[in-house]
This record gives structure tokens, C-alpha cells and sequence, in this order.
């Protein structure tokens, strides 16, 4: 389960931000997970609630933002939209795709107060 390790990540990230800006509380973190990132949101929900406990983000709402996954197909060159990294590509069915967005996993913001 690295979505604990993810989670701690993005509170700490979260609480280094907050206490910068002198921040008394975290209210909620946004993140966005691409489809492909092998990351399950409902396990990072989890883990972002016992490793916040105790902190500034204690009580912060975590909130997912999805990304969808595409690839480029070789054969059809063309980008084409994905679901996860073992699906072949809706147009031809072949499987020489590069994926080219849904990897990703970032902090977009924190509400602070």
C-alpha cells in the first residue's frame, strides 16, 4: 500500500505550506490523480485521514480531482483515450500505446485558515 507514503507526502507538503503562511488550521486538500498513476483514491482518502491526525490537516477534507488517461498509438498515430495501461487502443486494438496523460499525481491546492 504506498498510497500511506503518498498520504504523508501531501500532508506534510500540506503543512509545510500552512505553517509558512502562518496558517492555524487546514481546511481541505485538493489533488489530482490521473487514471494510469496506480494510485486508489479511496486507499489515499484513507491513509490521508490517520496520518493527519495530529496535525494541522487533522479534519481536512481531501478532495480527488480524476484525470483521464490517453496514449499515443503508434500504429494509428493519434492520440487515443485509455482507461488503464494493459487496454489495447479503441481504434485499431493494437498495443504499442505511450501513454501521454492519467500518470500523474499532484497537490493543485490548499485551503488554509
Amino acid at each position: 500500500m504506498h498510497e500511506m507514503a503518498l498520504a504523508e507526502s501531501v500532508v506534510r507538503l500540506a503543512e509545510e505550506t500552512a505553517t509558512a503562511e502562518g496558517a492555524r488550521r487546514i481546511r481541505s486538500v485538493i489533488v489530482e490523480i490521473g487514471a494510469l498513476s496506480c494510485v486508489e483514491p479511496e486507499a489515499l482518502t484513507f491513509c490521508f485521514d490517520a496520518v493527519s491526525r495530529g496535525t494541522l490537516a487533522e479534519g481536512a477534507e481531501l478532495r480527488i480531482e480524476r484525470i483521464d488517461g490517453a496514449a499515443y498509438c503508434w500504429r494509428c498515430e493519434r492520440t487515443v483515450p485509455i482507461a488503464a495501461r494493459t487496454d489495447p487502443c479503441p481504434e485499431c486494438g493494437g498495443y504499442q500505446l505511450q501513454p501521454t496523460a492519467g500518470t500523474e499525481m499532484r497537490v493543485q491546492a490548499i485551503e488554509i485558515e
